[in-house]
């Protein structure tokens, strides 16, 4: 029987930190990587901001390689996702509703490229130049 399994959770010791992941030792023998997109929930720029050489964590493993003898593992699987608050859905008539506010102002509905509104733009400008100089 294997030593460890994919799916166990288990203390490990944070033995090396590498911009790319955390080393984590299982055991005195057998030590698997924690890649930076399974160190929390969220984008992590810097690893070293979660993590030292030396710090205990519960990880979980994802996938062993027997022949390589590597060990995938997360700590991000054993945390509670955090709750993302729900934005309130805008029904479609709310939709429809500003979408004929909008092309009554005279904007249109949707986003416009820079280059449709570039000599609106220049125009405005060059309208407020001669403002300004009279």
């Amino acid at each position: 029987m294997a030593k460890f399994e994919t799916g166990q959770v288990l203390e490990g010791k944070v033995t090396g930190i590498q911009p790319y992941g955390a080393f984590v030792a299982l055991d005195e023998e057998v030590q698997g990587l924690v890649h930076i997109s399974e160190v929390t929930h969220g984008f992590v720029k810097d690893i070293n901001e979660h993590l030292n050489v030396g710090d205990k964590v519960n990880v979980k493993i994802l996938n062993i390689d027997e022949e390589k003898g590597k060990y995938s593992l997360s700590i991000r699987a054993t945390q509670e996702a955090p709750k993302q608050e729900k934005q309130p859905q805008r029904k479609p008539q709310q939709q429809k509703q500003q979408a004929a506010v909008q092309q009554e102002e005279g904007t249109p509905a949707g986003f416009n490229t820079l280059k449709d509104k570039l000599d609106e733009w220049i125009n405005q400008s060059k309208e407020r130049e001669n403002t300004f100089r009279k």
